[in-house]
């Protein structure tokens, strides 16, 4: 047990998430057990003080498991494979963006191994992930939240339980379906301005003292516009079983489609033309 309160931490998945979090685990001075199809991702973090699993089945000996792999079939085969070899009283976390069934299917494949399920989504992005400021949104029993407390201390801001096992999988969409509407609006609005012969970087400066502030209008060129469709997709899946059409997020997946990176960066690189 290290002075954290807490024993091995292992991270299936070091991605552009999973990568800085580790990190942050491993300076924290945690016992970070890292696995990754990406060699190279492993040797890394091994070289800053991390152990390396040679299968995600090896994981199963941490104390709490932290998976953030791409897609749901992946959350499944992973955590199968965890859970095929954990201890029982052990911990773990689906902190990839799936869908709550997908964690009640793990949940139960987890019952008979005496293995607690939590799922932990990620809010803040890369650069929340990188800067170790990440809102993490949680469903699952609390208690079990409570007792993993210190996994999350050195990569997260915010930690919100909001409610049973897939309360934090609806959460992430809902601030999903928020993120990706504003987006398109400030894009949107903003392309307005310029044509109308105001300076987009003007334009924002004087947004951000009024009541169109945002986060993301404060920081949309830090942002990569990576995972919409999935993001998206998530949210039909989860609307069509309550029966919710979701216009405006139809909207979004199709505008999105002609936003870029570069886009936005020339948008408030400069004057209008």
């Amino acid at each position: 047990m290290s002075d954290h309160g807490i024993g091995s931490v292992g991270v299936a998945g070091l991605g552009a998430m999973g990568g800085p979090i580790a990190r942050h685990l491993v300076g924290a001075g945690l016992d970070t057990v890292v696995f990754d199809r990406d060699r190279s991702t492993v040797d890394e973090l091994v070289g800053a003080g991390a152990r390396a699993a040679g299968s995600t089945a090896e994981l199963g000996g941490c104390d709490v498991v932290l998976v953030i792999v791409p897609s749901d079939e992946d959350v499944l085969e992973v955590s199968a494979a965890v859970l095929g070899a954990a201890e029982r009283g052990s911990t773990l976390l689906i902190c990839s963006s799936v869908t709550p069934e997908t964690c009640r299917r793990v949940e139960a494949a987890a019952e008979g191994a005496g293995v607690a399920v939590l799922d932990a989504a990620l809010t803040g992005g890369v650069r929340g992930a990188e800067d170790g400021e990440i809102v993490l949104l949680a469903g699952g029993e609390e208690a079990v939240l409570d007792r993993v407390r210190p996994a999350f201390a050195p990569w997260t801001k915010a930690v919100h339980h909001l409610g049973p096992l897939g309360s934090g999988q609806v959460g992430k969409t809902v601030n999903n379906l928020c993120h990706w509407g504003q987006i398109t609006a400030i894009v949107e609005a903003m392309r307005l301005g310029r044509d109308l012969g105001v300076e987009p970087a003007k334009l924002r400066r004087a947004l951000l003292d009024g009541a169109a502030a945002s986060a993301t209008l404060a920081q949309l060129e830090s942002m990569r516009f990576t995972w919409y469709r999935k993001d998206l997709a998530n949210a039909f899946r989860m609307a069509g079983g309550v029966g919710q059409d979701l216009p405006v997020a139809h909207t979004a997946r199709e505008v999105m489609e002609g936003i870029t990176v570069a886009g936005v960066a020339e948008l408030f690189g400069g004057p209008p033309a």
